[in-house]
């Protein structure tokens, strides 16, 4: 008799872009605070590089076994991390003694809608 259970996978939830185009209306002070934030994560050269390498990873996710040679000591870049996750950039999971980044496709979605011109797609 197998103990195995098999459960079953859920999808990850659509998140809506968090603002419209710069150019359809001014932003409202909330979106405006949440797009400053993702922004000013990413103002810091080491972790948009960081961001970077999550996001063009080869599957997606990254350990930051393979994404921590930026020029900067191991602490700075769990730091660094921190920050991005911090912002809602990337995502993280443990496993074992490594932790995995993923940059969500609706954030890359969200900060390329900020930035479409309205009407264009």
């Amino acid at each position: 008799m197998s103990t195995v259970k098999v459960l079953p996978l859920l999808e990850p939830e659509a998140v809506a872009p968090c603002c419209p185009p710069l150019t359809e209306r001014p932003l409202t002070a909330d979106e405006a605070e949440r797009s400053a934030v993702m922004f000013k994560a990413l103002g810091d050269p080491v972790r948009l590089r960081l961001f970077s390498l999550v996001a063009s990873h080869e599957g997606g996710e990254a350990c930051v076994c393979d994404i921590s040679d930026v020029g900067v000591s191991q602490p700075t870049v769990s730091h660094h991390l921190k920050k991005l996750k911090e912002a809602g950039l990337l995502s993280s999971e443990r496993r074992g003694t490594w932790v995995y980044y993923r940059v969500e496709p609706s954030v890359l979605a969200a900060m390329g809608q900020l930035l479409t011109r309205a009407g264009a797609a």
